[in-house]
């Protein structure tokens, strides 16, 4: 005859174990070998001493006999800790969840979330506005009160689980018995059910509703930034919350104005005369005009910067620059007047001076280290 393995081993916990503990170790060893999930060779062997060993830990007048007299039969009417009932894969579930499988659906769960996607204008991301967003929501059924009921007329007890909202079924097998646990199809896990549905929502309690929700946009958004609006989802089953409504946003560009980070930038044209002698010009802003000055001399490429005159920042505060960088614009077509005083300054301007050809500079430089300014 077999030597049956000490409990305490079988379920890898010491003799000073807690209860928790070892309900805790014959949980984790339940999901690994039970025959419904393990199909491997003498899983379902393991399974039964696992189940054997926790009847006996867990319960503490047999732990303390066991304890005592160790595996002897006579303690227990000649059957030793034998004929143990194996729990079915649902019944481990509502023996450490209470039943979680069916309280499950009677349980509060927040609404869906929401989510839309809106266009703005540069303008209103740069400055902020205000939006007014077309949503069509679940929402609590006015007639009826969410209860699912005609008027004057109440949910009743479900006859096949006893407002359980589970079913359990017994099955004998050669390991024992198995106790399964499943939702109760009638009812579908609520332990009630609904005789005189109410006409409006037929019965669920809850029913789509267009709903215009106002939007904040704030000043400094940019594209693909989202906002959160708690609590305008749809609405919670079982008493609870709503879901949120989450709003994507995407950013128009402007005909000539770009923008970096907080920053946005403009490019400036002038003509040859505007940058050669100096000027006043006008720069378009987003929010008026501003007058810039011209130095005299002003090269391609010159960058001016308009403190504050960008983007505010969402996270921050504060706003960014305008910057204003200078393209010198070519004229293409002269009248005889034009040309004859371009031709002027093309005879008095100094040329620049063409770039070195290979290897001239290098001679150069050395010719005047040896020989001075002589070649």
């Amino acid at each position: 005859m077999a030597i049956k393995k000490d409990y305490y081993d079988v379920l890898g916990v010491p003799r000073s174990a807690t209860e928790e503990e070892i309900k805790k170790a014959f949980r984790k060893l339940a999901f690994e070998y039970h025959p419904d999930r393990n199909k491997e060779d003498g899983a379902e062997a393991k399974f039964k001493e696992v189940n054997e060993a926790y009847q006996v830990l867990s319960d503490q007048e047999k732990r303390a006999s066991y304890d005592t007299y160790g595996q002897a039969g006579d303690m227990f009417g000649g059957r030793g800790f034998q004929g143990s009932d194996f729990a079915g894969f649902g019944d481990i579930f509502d023996a450490f969840f209470g039943g979680a499988a069916a309280r499950g659906q009677r349980a509060p769960q927040k609404g869906r979330d929401l989510q839309r996607d809106l266009t703005i204008t540069f303008k209103e991301a740069v400055f902020g506005c205000q939006k007014d967003i077309d949503l069509e929501r679940v929402e609590f059924c006015p007639d009826c009160g969410s209860t699912g009921c005609e008027t004057g007329t109440k949910p009743q007890k479900c006859p096949q689980c006893n407002g359980a909202g589970q079913v359990k079924r017994v099955q004998q097998s050669i390991f024992g018995r198995f106790v399964n646990v499943s939702t109760c199809d009638h009812c579908r896990g609520q332990g009630s059910f609904i005789a005189q549905p109410c006409k409006q929502c037929r019965g669920q309690g809850r029913i789509k509703q267009q709903r215009r929700v106002p939007v904040d946009i704030p000043a400094g958004v940019d594209n693909g930034y989202n906002i959160r609006i708690s609590g305008q989802g749809d609405m919670g089953v079982n008493g609870g919350p709503p879901g949120d409504f989450y709003l994507s946003l995407h950013v128009k560009s402007h005909p000539f104005l770009q923008r970096t980070g907080d920053d946005i930038h403009y490019e400036l044209p002038l003509n040859i005369a505007q940058a050669v002698l100096g000027d006043e010009v006008v720069v378009p802003l987003l929010e008026g005009k501003h007058t810039l000055k011209i130095p005299p001399g002003t090269q391609a490429g010159r960058v001016f910067r308009l403190k504050g005159k960008g983007v505010a920042n969402v996270e921050r505060g504060g706003r960014g620059d305008q910057i204003v960088t200078v393209s010198i614009l070519t004229p293409t077509s002269l009248d005889d007047n034009q040309q004859r005083l371009f031709k002027e300054l093309l005879r008095t301007l100094p040329k620049p001076p063409p770039p070195p050809e290979n290897g001239q500079e290098e001679k150069s430089g050395v010719f005047q280290r040896i020989f001075g300014d002589k070649p």
